[in-house]
């Protein structure tokens, strides 16, 4: 992720950077909380979800390699929509909003890194948009499996099958029936 920042960038960076361990079942975000850090995974799995009417609506899986926060309470500073919780056991390096800004201000270059991962980041919700609205539950197992099939043996299943909108039921039979 960051091999494209310079040596002297990197080192900027690390020097703001705090390590943090988060625990299996331990919440980074709570509903209504504002998200104070950012955090860089080195390992773990993490999942962001909301709950309503008693079901859970999971959002997001993040891992090893991916930027961890609920993007709208951490960039506008305002309280979270939903729930991020560690699946696993999470080392990460954490950077507050008041740090990650400061550094944007010493470095063009961090900025231009931090804005081109947000863009990603974009890129890959609203693709996941048009994959619960476009394709089928099958298409969209498929697709999941051909993204992260590592979360298979990762994540209980009934979380995957939230996440695609699907029924856990279901979800087991593709599970069973459909090679990935």
């Amino acid at each position: 992720m960051l091999n494209h920042l310079s040596a002297s960038d990197k080192e900027l960076l690390y020097s703001r950077l705090k390590p943090v361990v988060f625990k299996k079942g331990e919440y980074i975000t709570l509903p209504g909380q504002v998200q104070e850090n950012l955090y860089l995974i080195q390992s773990g799995i993490q999942m962001s979800f909301f709950e309503n009417e008693k079901k859970m609506h999971v959002v997001a899986f993040t891992f090893a390699g991916d930027m961890c926060a609920v993007p709208e309470s951490f960039f506008f500073q305002k309280p979270s929509k939903y729930a991020i919780q560690c699946l696993s056991d999470s080392e990460m390096k954490a950077i507050s909003f008041s740090e990650l800004n400061a550094l944007f201000d010493e470095s063009n270059s961090l900025e231009r890194f931090f804005r081109k991962a947000t863009e990603s980041v974009l890129a890959g919700i609203i693709n996941r948009h048009l994959e619960l609205h476009t394709l089928s539950i099958e298409e969209r197992f498929r697709a999941f499996g051909a993204r992260s099939s590592q979360l298979f043996q990762l994540v209980p299943h009934k979380y995957i099958a939230s996440y695609l909108g699907i029924d856990p039921t279901n979800f087991s039979k593709l599970f069973n029936s459909v090679k990935i």
